[in-house]
């Protein structure tokens, strides 16, 4: 399914603290990040009835096979924490929260994309503030645009959490039943993986296009899965070591040298 918002269906859902972490203003005078934001939202003014964001999702019948997610006829190979969060807990991989199949009982995995307009940030060539400030902006929009779809997701399309009533400062503490790990982010850092994605979500109906690292364009986009489980949350992984690596390139059938370069970043031993 796609969804196409206006800009201001997306205003309440940006997060502002990452918008002021963007601009180093933690610590700053309160004056300074007022007349930011004012600018903010002045080009937010500027944007609403001419651009939009867009989101599609799909909700699809998954379920576990070890360290894999299968949905959608397709194999999603995950990674696991190499040290629990706390003590006496488990090492977690988003595989956990789905139904094994060995159970031979259907569960269900939600998988989706955001964007905004691909020429959002355009007209601001000659003008380094406005560029820089359009560009953060657009990924909170992106992000926002993930955060409305997901609610609408919990309350109507999977409908698991139709009595939710949160106010939006909770929805963005992430304070919902279920979570929407994005691709790139502490518990998914494969950016490659958005080619599997993209076999489940017409990403292109959104004007969403990969690079060749699976990188998104338009920068400001994100992707990711969206679980139900009430006991399923946020982690990262740590770093991977490389008995882990050659596991995941032999489950993702891919080369361990360029599954190394997908996840540089994540790596014990780069």
């Amino acid at each position: 399914m796609i969804i196409t918002y206006d800009i201001d269906d997306i205003r309440s859902y940006i997060n502002w603290i990452y918008f002021d972490y963007a601009w180093s203003m933690n610590g700053k005078p309160g004056e300074e990040r007022e007349r930011l934001h004012a600018d903010a939202d002045a080009m937010l003014d500027s944007w609403q009835g001419r651009y939009h964001t867009r989101a599609v999702f799909e909700l699809l019948e998954a379920n576990s096979d070890g360290d894999d997610i299968m949905a959608g006829g397709i194999r999603l190979p995950m990674l696991r924490q190499q040290r629990p969060a706390a003590p006496g807990q488990p090492n977690l991989s988003l595989a956990d929260f789905l139904r094994p199949a060995s159970q031979g009982i259907a569960d269900h995995l939600g998988v989706f994309a955001a964007t905004v307009d691909y020429d959002l940030t355009c007209g601001y060539d000659h003008d380094v503030y406005g560029k820089m400030l359009s560009q953060v902006l657009a990924d909170r929009l992106a992000e926002g645009t993930a955060e409305l779809v997901h609610l609408e997701v919990r309350r109507r399309y999977w409908g698991y959490a139709p009595d939710e009533d949160l106010p939006v400062k909770d929805i963005l503490a992430g304070h919902y039943r279920g979570i929407r790990p994005a691709v790139g982010y502490p518990s998914m850092p494969d950016t490659s993986m958005n080619f599997l994605l993209a076999r489940l979500v017409d990403m292109k109906a959104i004007g969403v296009r990969l690079t060749e690292s699976g990188m998104m364009r338009p920068h400001a986009s994100v992707s990711g899965l969206m679980f139900a489980h009430p006991q399923a949350r946020y982690f990262e992984l740590g770093k991977i070591g490389d008995d882990q690596l050659r596991d995941y390139a032999r489950r993702r059938g891919l080369p361990v040298e360029m599954m190394r370069k997908y996840l540089q970043t994540a790596l014990l031993h780069r």
